[in-house]
């Protein structure tokens, strides 16, 4: 697939799995539920996902006014072999292999930054007062949040010179396993051990969703488990046990967490 056809069906290959993966994942949350949620799903939903549609647009308006998206900026960028990556002339497989790890390992930073700086935290905060977790938490995140995410994306597929394939690949695994680690799942335990070797299964990463800062302060990961386990930041299970722990952020478990407008002004708040 060439870079010009991969840009004229940018919009079918990103919606056809996010809308694939959506689906399976909120069916198995039906079938195989890890947690009793206890807040009004369709309430959730609603706020969440309008969230969503709402970021959807915010996005929208900044590809056109940069006048790129994620994959035309890595075809441009290819077509005047700029980067790192294309100074080291691998093979494509491994050029391709190479970007998208280098690029998750950018989202890790990036995640641990946005705990670590107190604005970049104050947005990040939507995403974390969700007091369910579930396959829409995966993709509640502020408009700013998200905006800042991008520009650092394509700073990234800049500097590395990331090949417009990678891009795809990452981008749609990225939204891919957000909502499957996010989902209300319950996995066989021989299978979430041995997933966890390499991946963030749902277990694993809902312990990032935790009320108590030093385990919302771990398990960083949307997609590798490895690099949460090479920085010292990995934690097998949280204190209280996968039933018994809260989820969400202390001093908002009273709060209406599912409402867009208490969503989108939440980083403006003490």
């Amino acid at each position: 697939m060439t870079d010009v056809t991969l840009i004229e069906y940018e919009g079918m290959i990103r919606l056809l799995p996010f809308f694939t993966i959506f689906m399976v994942m909120a069916l198995l949350e039906i079938k195989f539920p890890r947690r009793i949620l206890d807040q009004n799903k369709a309430l959730r939903w609603w706020g969440n996902l309008s969230l969503v549609a709402f970021n959807t647009m915010v996005v929208r308006v900044l590809f056109i006014a940069l006048g790129t998206s994620t994959i035309a900026m890595a075809w441009w960028v290819g077509s005047y072999g700029w980067g790192l990556l294309p100074l080291l002339h691998l093979p494509v497989v491994i050029n391709l292999v190479l970007a998208v790890l280098l690029m998750d390992l950018v989202i890790y930073w990036q995640h641990r930054l946005f705990h670590t700086m107190p604005w970049l935290w104050r947005l990040h905060r939507v995403h974390h007062a969700d007091r369910n977790l579930d396959v829409s938490s995966g993709l509640r995140f502020h408009p700013l949040e998200i905006v800042l995410s991008l520009l650092i994306k394509l700073s990234v597929i800049v500097l590395l010179g990331a090949p417009a394939l990678a891009v795809v690949i990452f981008e749609v695994v990225l939204n891919g396993m957000a909502m499957f680690n996010h989902a209300n799942v319950r996995l066989p335990l021989v299978i979430d051990i041995r997933l966890r070797y390499f991946l963030m299964t749902p277990d694993a990463h809902r312990i990032h969703h935790s009320t108590m800062a030093k385990e919302y302060n771990s398990n960083y990961g949307f997609n590798l488990s490895w690099w949460d386990r090479c920085f010292g930041s990995y934690r097998t299970q949280p204190e209280k046990g996968q039933l018994g722990m809260s989820i969400g952020l202390p001093d908002y478990q009273n709060a209406p967490t599912e409402k867009i407008i208490w969503m989108l002004r939440l980083p403006w708040k003490q």
